[in-house]
């Protein structure tokens, strides 16, 4: 982000259309991503999105405050330049899914993640054609090779900029089958980050909260949720 400068240079940030999609202008001239790639966005929306945040600058750039701009960038610069490699990577996750590993004890806890967690399993069987089986302990135990490929092939067809947030939304949650549930909107992102911190909860409820990990967890789920955003700006859904 150094390569922008550290104050403000331009009076208006605007929208363009190009011939691959959208670009935002700063006083007429189209910005760059770090790897001097023009930032060329697939939808309007997202280039709004963007431009947005370019006017809201003050005197100095504050990349911090431009969460559109920096992933999209990522998508430019990063997510392009290995598209296959990423989704490989995001689709292992499905392997070790947070929704697989099960607590054996307390009574309790076994029953709070099946009722959370199994109907999310049920939603990627029925949706893919995808069962994944969830375990007791922290073990590894493979998971269905076909069932592991259909929620590949799901992700192998997103464009570089959904995977650029989809890549938070598996990561942050741990899970492929609570990131594909986001994209589809099986719940609302609020409900599924919830769902992901069954765990978290839990050990709240026995131990008491930690302000730190509050906030740690306060900003995990703001990223996760502009991660959603970012998702489905750039896929073009109302």
């Amino acid at each position: 982000m150094s390569e922008w400068g550290p104050k403000r240079f331009w009076t208006k940030a605007e929208v363009a259309q190009t011939d691959d999609g959208w670009t935002v202008t700063l006083d007429g001239r189209a910005v760059r991503s770090p790897a001097k790639t023009l930032l060329v966005v697939p939808t309007e929306a997202l280039a709004d999105a963007i431009a947005a945040e370019w006017r809201a600058q003050g005197e100095r750039v504050n990349p911090a405050t431009m969460p559109f701009t920096r992933t999209a960038n990522s998508a430019l610069d990063k997510v392009a330049v290995q598209q296959a490699e990423v989704a490989a990577m995001l689709s292992a996750y499905g392997d070790s899914d947070l929704l697989c590993y099960r607590a054996d004890a307390p009574d309790a806890l076994v029953a709070r993640q099946q009722e959370a967690w199994d109907p999310m399993l049920d939603w990627a069987a029925e949706t893919y054609g995808a069962r994944l089986r969830p375990r007791t302990g922290v073990m590894h135990v493979p998971q269905d090779a076909e069932s592991l490929q259909k929620l590949g092939d799901e992700v192998n067809v997103m464009s570089p900029f959904q995977l650029a947030g989809f890549h938070d939304l598996v990561a942050l949650t741990g899970s492929l089958v609570l990131g594909l549930a986001t994209t589809r909107g099986a719940r609302s992102a609020d409900a599924i980050w919830s769902l992901s911190r069954i765990d978290e909860k839990w050990q709240e409820e026995q131990w008491g909260t930690d302000d730190e990990a509050t906030r740690v967890a306060e900003r995990k789920k703001a990223e996760f949720l502009q991660a959603e955003h970012f998702y489905r700006l750039s896929s073009d859904a109302p």
